[in-house]
């Protein structure tokens, strides 16, 4: 059985790959990037609301539903 060879990327500084010329870098991490940047506004909203609709913040909400479940 014949040994693989696996190629390996070379070793980059810290965020060195993000301003490359890649083709997978420009195109896909915007579209990631804006995904998660909505995802996060509706997690946040969320969170809002939450505290709105009980009065507690989203500790409190998360520790809330654990008394809930656990009883």
């Amino acid at each position: 059985m014949n040994k693989q060879e696996f190629r390996y990327e070379p070793v980059e500084s810290f965020g060195k790959s993000m301003t490359s010329k890649r083709p997978w870098d420009v195109s896909a991490l915007a579209g990631v990037e804006q995904l998660n940047g909505r995802v996060a506004m509706l997690g946040f909203a969320a969170a809002l609301i939450g505290e709105w609709l009980t009065g507690y913040g989203p500790a409190g909400q998360i520790m809330a539903l654990l008394r809930w479940y656990l009883s």
